[in-house]
């Protein structure tokens, strides 16, 4: 595993080229091809339902790196997913400069450096899971906007990479509605990661002004906009607390790795708050152990994601139970208000059990069987096999 961790992060990062166009340019691929159902009629989870489909976790990518000389290079990547026909779009774009021997600087539209896998989170054969835990790994973004600095260094025995970022992301996000258009503003944070032979630590902070709009919505949703905008005139409080304009958002992590002769132990723990909103404060984990048995590894993930509501505030008693805008339409701003807040509180736990074959130097075939239970709801079983390229 060390080997190919260290193969996708050199791919990550543009250093590797399987062809060349030019002497100084260097393109990069990888791919996952990956099949997977539900066990269960009537059942979805991760873009499967109960027909076995290939679209939701395949995916094509290919970087382009182009080193301009005096420590300026350009990098660009090329992705396309089934979960979105295959259309092609840019997912990374942006300038890097070499400060010095341990300093760069990045600016262009960057992946968030959130999590451990962030700079490598749609290459496969990095890790040995067929998908990273989603419970941690469940923001609804992947890139942002803006301007990173990374340093690294050692200190006694350890090596240290540091990260600073700032910048903005401007698109949707899955709160009430599948696409509430979302903004986050002066996105700014600070990673750091030490390694130690077989140990890894990593701890990030990270804040945005976070503003959401729920325009999108549709009923019954859209009576947040209609009878609780209207009864916000009236309670200013209400309005106040229900809308996420420009609210602060922080998030933060922390997460441990071994890999110990043929033992790997992984670990993450996040939490995500919007101060002064209805947004719920989302708190995740997950734990992972595998072996390594040569070129197969074996491996076992327990995941746990818990919403909460945790607002100082409840204006079920002051709403009215309905509003009657004129003689033909009503609003509900008291079940609306109180749908809405129980819409936000959610607890997931999932396990996995799964398997990685190295059948070629460059390739891993991937078997996996995942269970996951929302709320009292019955667990949901995806069985998924795929095959994890970098070319």
């Amino acid at each position: 595993m060390k080997n190919t961790l260290a193969a996708a992060i050199v791919l990550a990062l543009g250093a590797t080229s399987a062809s060349a166009i030019a002497a100084d340019t260097r393109i990069n691929g990888f791919a996952s091809v990956v099949a997977g159902v539900t066990t269960d009629e009537d059942a979805s989870m991760f873009g499967y339902n109960d027909n076995i489909s290939f679209k939701p976790e395949s995916l094509f990518a290919l970087q382009i790196s182009s080193d301009l000389g005096d420590g300026l290079s350009a990098t660009a990547q090329i992705m396309s997913r089934g979960s979105n026909d295959y259309a092609a779009e840019f997912e990374w774009a942006y300038l890097s400069y070499d400060i010095n021997d341990s300093t760069q600087i990045n600016a262009g539209k960057l992946r968030i450096p959130f999590y451990r896998y962030s700079d490598f989170l749609d290459v496969g054969y990095a890790y040995a899971w067929a998908r990273p835990p989603q419970a941690v790994y469940s923001l609804v973004f992947s890139t942002f906007d803006g301007l990173s600095l990374v340093n690294n260094h050692t200190i006694g025995d350890w090596d240290s990479t540091i990260q600073g970022f700032y910048g903005s992301y401007d698109g949707s996000v899955d709160l009430v509605s599948d696409e509430d258009p979302a903004t986050l503003n002066n996105m700014m944070g600070i990673n750091w990661t030490v390694t130690y032979d077989w140990f890894t630590a990593r701890a990030i902070y990270a804040q945005a002004e976070t503003s959401i709009s729920f325009e999108n919505n549709e009923d019954p949703e859209r009576l947040l906009n209609n009878g609780i905008a209207l009864v916000g005139s009236i309670y200013p409080q209400v309005a106040s607390d229900l809308n996420v304009d420009e609210d602060i958002g922080s998030f933060i992590g922390l997460g441990f790795a071994v890999d110990y002769n043929n033992l790997l132990v992984e670990a993450e723990f996040t939490t995500v708050d919007v101060e002064d909103s209805i947004v719920a404060k989302q708190e995740q984990y997950y734990v992972s152990v595998g072996y390594r048995f040569d070129d197969f590894t074996v491996y076992a993930i327990t995941e746990h994601g818990e919403d909460t509501n945790e607002g100082d505030y409840d204006y079920s008693s002051d709403l009215p139970e309905s509003l009657a805008i004129t003689a033909d339409y009503t609003v509900y701003p008291r079940t609306a208000y109180q749908t809405l807040i129980s819409s936000q509180e959610e607890t997931i736990d999932t396990f996995t059990v799964g398997t990685r074959y190295n059948f070629h130097p460059s390739a891993a075939l991937k078997f996996d069987i995942t269970s996951t239970k929302i709320n009292d709801a019955d667990a949901i079983n995806v069985l998924s096999v795929g095959v994890d390229l970098v070319f």
